[in-house]
């Protein structure tokens, strides 16, 4: 179930899967060109993951594996994963393909997640406390949402790091410990 008040959450089930109808459906407009308003038995067709999960659970279509998971991908990020450019197949990549690997009963997509994850998390980590802003730019093009806010986050946090590290109090006391105590009878 999606994160109802969540914009990435929804903007990820607005992606794209290929779908096969496994029962005709009467008033569906799928293309708006289309003369009739209904779908025949075995029509292929791409519908967004929010609408196909519903269909799914009531067995009327089946879902095939998006282009996004697809063998050439596949073999790009057990090349080298953290040059493929992942934004330009799903920018939401990750979240993508954790709804849609049960769906599909694919576990590989769950394995390629999990490697892509690994190898891109120590490199976007790299990236944002060592390398300038002119040298990340190019990089920054590559990453998902869920990279880029990771990205974000660390980068914040390196910038915490060092203003405590340069300046301001080492300790702070405690307002607990300026009151004076009630003395007790």
């Amino acid at each position: 179930m999606a994160n109802y008040y969540n914009i990435d959450d929804i903007l990820a089930e607005e992606e794209f899967v290929p779908v096969v109808f496994l029962k005709a459906a009467n008033g569906v407009i799928i293309d708006p060109s289309s003369e009739t308003n209904c779908v025949e038995q075995g029509a292929k067709v791409e519908l967004p993951l929010w609408l196909a999960q519903e269909l799914y659970l009531r067995q009327a279509i089946s879902i095939s594996v998006p282009a996004c998971f697809n063998q050439r991908t596949r073999l790009e990020i057990q090349a080298d994963a953290a040059c493929v450019d992942l934004k330009s197949r799903s920018p939401y990549f990750y979240e993508f393909g954790c709804k849609i690997a049960p769906l599909v009963g694919d576990k590989t997509i769950e394995i390629l997640l999990l490697s892509a994850f690994k190898i891109r998390y120590k490199e976007i980590l790299t990236k944002a406390y060592t390398a300038v802003f002119t040298t990340t730019s190019k990089f920054l093009t590559l990453l998902t949402k869920e990279e880029t806010n990771l990205y974000e986050a660390a980068q914040a946090s390196m910038a915490a790091f060092k203003k405590w590290r340069m300046g301001g109090p080492r300790l702070q006391r405690a307002s607990v410990l300026g009151r004076k105590r009630k003395p007790l009878d």
